[in-house]
Parts: C-alpha cells; sequence; structure tokens
C-alpha cells in the first residue's frame, strides 16, 4: 500500500507522524486506506532534533500528527520541525494535526504579566508554515480565532456518547458538570441522551495555584441517580476526584467519570483509583501506557474521528457535519479491550 494516498488526479494525501504516539497515527491510515509516510527523525547528542521525509512530498496535502504528550515541549518542538521540513520540501498545503493541543489551557490573562500561551502556540505552528489546524475538544472554543487560518475544531462528543449510551441504563442518569464553565457542553450531552436532568459543581478556582479547585456544593438533584460527570480533560484528577466525592456524599447511586483528554499527571492515578468512581472513561488524544491504566478505565479510541476529519479536509467535504457522529465505516472502539 502506497505512503501517498491519490486523490483526484491533481491531489494526493500524505500523512506523517511524530514520535511521541506513532500507533495513533498508524490506526489513522489504517481508517484512511493508505500508510504513514516513513521519516527518519533522531535526537542529536545536545538534545536538538532532526527529521526528514524519505519520500517526495511535493504538491501534497500534508498532515502532519503529532501527540502533544510527556515531554511535551519535546514533541511540540519536533512537530514545528516537521512543519518545516514539510514546508521547504514544496508540499501543497500543510495541516497539523494535535488532538490535544499543549497550551490550550493558557487562553487568557488571570493577572498582570502572564502570557498568553495557546496564542503563542497557533503563532508558532503558522509561522512555522502550517496553512491548517486539526485538534479535539479545545479547552475554549473561542481560541480558534487565534490561528490566521482555518481550524478543524473536532469533538470526541460522538465516540464517548455512544459509548455511554451503549454501556449503561439512562433512565436513572444525571448529567453533571464539574463546574459552570462546563454547562453548556454538559447541556448538549444531556439533549443528547434524550433529555436527561443535568446538575453542575459550584466551585471555585485560585488562579495562583496550579491544578487546584475547591467544590461547595451542587446545584440540581443528584441523590440516588447514577452521575455522568463529563470533562474535557483529567491532569492531575484532584478537582474531579473532588467532584465525585461531593456526589457521593449528596447521595449519588453511582459516579462515571468521562473526559476527552487523559494527561494522568502526577498523582493522577492513584487519586483515580481511590476517589470512589465506577469507571473513568477516556480517548486516546494522548497516550495511557499501561502503568496508568486502571481496572475500571475505559480508553477509546479517536483515530476514527481523526481519519475522518483529514478525509473530509482532503475531500473539500463538510467537517462540521462529524458533530453529529461518524461514518459508518468509523466506528470508535476500546483500545485496551
Amino acid at each position: 500500500m502506497s505512503a501517498i494516498l491519490e486523490g483526484t488526479p491533481d491531489k494526493k494525501l500524505a500523512l506523517v507522524t511524530g514520535r511521541a504516539y506513532p500507533e495513533q497515527a498508524q490506526e489513522t491510515a489504517k481508517y484512511l486506506g493508505t500508510d504513514v509516510l516513513e521519516t527518519t527523525a533522531y535526537d542529536f547528542a545536545n538534545g536538538e532534533m532532526y527529521v526528514r521525509y524519505t519520500e517526495p512530498v511535493r504538491g501534497a496535502d500534508a498532515f502532519v500528527m503529532q501527540a502533544h504528550t510527556e515531554p511535551i515541549n519535546k514533541w511540540i518542538m519536533e512537530q514545528l520541525i516537521m512543519v518545516d521540513a514539510m514546508k521547504r520540501a514544496s508540499a501543497r498545503s500543510i495541516t497539523v494535526v494535535a488532538p490535544f493541543l499543549g497550551y490550550s489551557r493558557q487562553d487568557k490573562k488571570h493577572q498582570g504579566r502572564e502570557p498568553i500561551t495557546a496564542r503563542l502556540m497557533f503563532d508558532l505552528f503558522r509561522s512555522a508554515g502550517a496553512d491548517r489546524i486539526m485538534t479535539v475538544d479545545l479547552h475554549a472554543a473561542q481560541e480558534q480565532g487565534f490561528f490566521d487560518g482555518p481550524v478543524d475544531h473536532l469533538t470526541a462528543m460522538p465516540i464517548l456518547l455512544d459509548y455511554v449510551r451503549n454501556s449503561m441504563p439512562l433512565e436513572n442518569t444525571t448529567i453533571v458538570s464539574p463546574d459552570a464553565g462546563r454547562i453548556k457542553v454538559s447541556e448538549q450531552w444531556a439533549a443528547k441522551l434524550g433529555g436527561l436532568p443535568l446538575a453542575f459543581i459550584h466551585k471555585t478556582r485560585d488562579t495562583t495555584r496550579p491544578n487546584h479547585a475547591e467544590a461547595h456544593g451542587i446545584i440540581g438533584d443528584v441523590k440516588g441517580r447514577d452521575c455522568v460527570v463529563v470533562d474535557d480533560m483529567i491532569d492531575t484528577a484532584g478537582t474531579i476526584c473532588e467532584a465525585v466525592r461531593t456526589l457521593n456524599n449528596a447521595g449519588a447511586k453511582s459516579v462515571t467519570l468521562v473526559a476527552t483528554h487523559g494527561l494522568l499527571s502526577g498523582p493522577a492515578v492513584e487519586r483515580l483509583k481511590n476517589c470512589g468512581a465506577r469507571e473513568i472513561v477516556l480517548t486516546d488524544t494522548v497516550p495511557v501506557p499501561e502503568e496508568k491504566r486502571l481496572p475500571n478505565m475505559t480508553v477509546l479510541s479517536v483515530a476514527p474521528l481523526l481519519a475522518a476529519g483529514i478525509r473530509s479536509v482532503f475531500e473539500s467535504g463538510s467537517v462540521s457535519t462529524l458533530l453529529n457522529g461518524l461514518p459508518e465505516d468509523m466506528r470508535p472502539r476500546n483500545i485496551y479491550a
């Protein structure tokens, strides 16, 4: 199978990946019916990186994929170098595919003399030569305005919704927003699952202490209910585990945690193990290594979503249709089943 996917006579697709999570790109390529273009990449003794593509990409619509996982700064830099190499190799268009976009939480200034690092990220990729950005569930949707070009903001909601719909009875279920900022997304979840009741946890966040928030109460009825807490990411898991304890103390029958990005940094796994959640449902926008998996953890592949997005862009189709679900030939699955 060729690593260059031919489209119309004047179009060809090239999918390349960095070293952070090549398995994700390989699975995405299978859904596209192509191969990942072979890339030579290595580190010099001082930590600098080298990248070279082994096949010509002149005139190709290139999709440069990389997982922004640990060590995150290294993999972002490698992707920037890959974009630069692609530009200098005369690719017709370059799309950065970053399922989890690093630094996306730093989207505004909370205090004086702070950076807006999410904007810097978009500027760096634009300067390197990217024409387009594709990502999944940005921390704040308005960040799309930081990039001077198209941003394909995919959502893992169809994948996660399908799993929840098929894995648990919904008659006694309440969708819970972990804070006021996620209410809009939680409302969409509740509506798509047949008009389920909605609750949210009132919490405050100390902007001077990273990964820290305090829950003060619950708005809505959760007593005796199966609660599904919906968030965009689980990082150190401190606030999400506090949400579980708050719901359990309020009499919830069970609590299921659902999040797109399973960063699982530092004490996250230990906290999740002991928090009392019935199940933790994540996607693999970043890899979840074996040592971080728990018996009650489900990790769903986003490769079908990425492939559908890439195919839509390559064929000049509508990416927005993916908000309503994936094509029949691209169904999600539990990658660790």
